[in-house]
């Protein structure tokens, strides 16, 4: 056993090295990691959204953004659902025949534009230029409106008119129903938009 003195104060300073050089490592791949996930920007180009719609009411509506759009949620109430067929000689294209790898996902294209009868999921975005469309979802004559108005939307813009379906109605400056994103349903309640794709 060797004799020779051990100074301490030069065994803590090599101590406290290595860890500030530890430290300054794991600060330095930190960054560098982070760069492999997706950023704020790509998440919106494209990421998908998750919603929770457990507090979602009939005759209620949510707006989420997904790539820079919004896209609403729609609680239709029974009375709204029974007045769908009957607008079907007012529309354009009522089947939702136009477009529909853009537009309308296999499983949307029938009368509600829907998975799930009572919820409309929708961007709101106007076809013929791009406008937001507002919600008219009282039923009646109302101003820019015909008298037997049923609910549904308004372009503020041009005057184009939608059902509670997102289908367009005739003779209006919107060549298309408005588009169905695709989604998915994780639960009873909760909605993925943006990926419509079983795991």
């Amino acid at each position: 056993m060797s004799d020779i003195p051990v100074d301490r104060s030069k065994r803590t300073w090599l101590i406290a090295s290595g860890c500030a050089g530890a430290v300054g490592g794991v600060a330095t791949a930190v960054p560098f990691v982070s760069t492999f996930q997706p950023s704020e920007r790509a998440k919106a180009a494209g990421a998908a959204v998750e919603v929770d719609i457990s507090a979602l009411k009939p005759g209620e509506k949510v707006t989420v953004e997904w790539r820079g759009k919004p896209v609403w949620i729609i609680k239709r109430t029974p009375e709204q659902l029974a007045e769908l067929p009957k607008l079907d000689s007012q529309l354009a294209d009522p089947k939702s025949l136009r477009k529909p790898s853009e537009l309308t996902p296999e499983y949307a294209r029938n009368e509600g534009r829907s998975i799930k009868p009572d919820v409309l999921v929708v961007v709101g975005i106007c076809t013929h230029l791009g406008c937001s469309p507002v919600d008219k979802f009282t039923p009646g004559p109302q101003p820019s409106l015909p008298d037997n108005w049923e609910g549904g939307f308004l372009c503020p813009c041009h005057g184009s008119t939608f059902d509670l379906a997102g289908r367009v109605f005739a003779n209006k400056p919107a060549p298309d129903n408005l588009e169905v994103p695709p989604h998915q349903y994780l639960s009873d309640t909760r909605l993925l938009i943006g990926d419509d794709k079983k795991a």
